[in-house]
């Protein structure tokens, strides 16, 4: 005879309740948050509004048979605080345009929030943005995906714990070819509203990769960038933003860094990568092959340390899921984060702080981003001037 095990509705072990923002009808990104909101089983998706046409919400939400569809997030949001059973927390995977009347929707609700970065189109919106969620009190993150990897958080704790000695030289890039040729111009959904100002804000590349590889490089370093100088291109005819990067890095110790971003750059598909080199080491990791790093004390053998074996820092450990030789990739990576915040969203719930070792972009991670992005753009318009972030 099975023995049924209770289901908690009510406490801590119940899980988290999750609405979404976007990601109906031909949309990528947001297949791929449904995918690690359920990996670990944290979170049970009950509600969305899914288009901003009443018509595809609809039809997007009977395709994956979401319980309850909504014409629009304000209506959404309004009667999602109302019902008993009510999202706690809502992913926002929209355009950038619809990223911050979505979270103060959702903000003044009472509902936390996972959003897609950039987190506005604009510095000054995300600053009102997080005086809301001070405000409020809601936790607000930011959906950094690849600070998820294990051996990611493993070359964090590598810097941080000193093996690399004082930070010297950073190198980071994200290469990409998908935009090589006009693509917004056959109609493509993803190309069109990322190559468009009013949607996307007034960065193309530097928003979409080029805020990854940005906080890719500081949260491996634990540093922030102080100054920097900027080149923004656009090498595609009647292309209306930046379609490639290249920017000069000054960090708060003194270390030199240097980030390109490309997304018309024949041969590579996805190719995030991230050197760093102190006085004592240095450290290489690439996005397409991540259950490896590089590291490489000064005058010993370099070694390539694997995930999920003994050599991995308890930091990579923690986020591990399989034996080594089973390779983790990206969207265990994306599910980490979701994991995380549902450790803070179950404190949260139960009045408890949060635990120690949980780690997730915040808004502070998505401020970040904006600030580089509009340094970047005054940089680059000034001819490549020294800019003050």
């Amino acid at each position: 005879m099975a023995i049924e095990a209770s289901r908690d509705e009510s406490g801590a072990g119940r899980r988290i309740r999750l609405g979404m923002v976007g990601g109906g009808e031909g949309a990528f990104i947001g297949a791929v948050h449904r995918i690690a909101a359920r990996l670990d089983d944290q979170y049970e998706l009950v509600a969305g509004a899914l288009s901003s046409e009443p018509g595809k919400a609809l039809r997007s939400a009977q395709a994956i048979g979401l319980a309850r569809a909504y014409p629009d997030f304000h209506t959404m949001a309004r009667e999602e605080a109302a019902r008993p059973d009510g999202i706690e927390v809502v992913a926002i995977v929209t355009p950038n345009d619809q990223h911050a009347p979505a979270a103060e929707a959702f903000l003044r609700a009472g509902i936390h929030v996972i959003c897609d970065k950039p987190v506005t189109t604009t510095l000054a919106d995300a600053q009102r943005l997080d005086a809301l969620v001070q405000e409020t009190g809601r936790l607000f993150a930011v959906t950094h995906n690849y600070t998820g990897y294990p051996m990611v958080r493993h070359a964090r704790q590598l810097v941080r714990d000193g093996a690399l000695g004082d930070v010297r030289v950073v190198q980071v890039e994200y290469a990409q070819d998908w935009l090589t040729e006009r693509l917004e111009a056959t109609g493509q959904k993803q190309a069109a509203w990322r190559t468009d100002p009013k949607r996307s804000g007034a960065g193309g590349c530097i928003g979409d990769i080029g805020t990854h590889a940005f906080n890719l490089l500081n949260y491996v370093t634990g540093l922030k960038t102080v100054e920097l100088a900027a080149e923004l291109s656009t090498f595609v005819d009647g292309r209306a933003l930046d379609d490639n990067v290249q920017v000069m890095l000054r960090l708060a110790n003194g270390a030199r860094g240097a980030l390109w971003a490309s997304q018309v750059a024949p041969g590579n598909e996805n190719a995030l990568r991230l050197r760093v080199y102190g006085s004592r080491g240095g450290l290489e990791w690439a996005q397409e092959h991540p259950n490896q790093l590089r590291y490489s004390p000064f005058g010993e053998p370099v070694r390539t340390v694997a995930r999920g074996t003994s050599a991995t820092l308890s930091d990579g450990q923690r986020v591990t899921r399989l034996p080594s030789g089973h390779p983790e990739g990206y969207l265990e990576a994306f599910a980490t984060i979701y994991s995380e915040i549902a450790q803070a969203i179950r404190a949260v719930r139960s009045g408890q702080p949060v635990p120690a070792g949980v780690d997730f972009p915040t808004m502070a991670d998505g401020i970040d981003g904006l600030a580089f992005i509009e340094a970047a753009l005054r940089s680059s318009a000034e001819g490549g001037r020294w800019v003050r972030l």
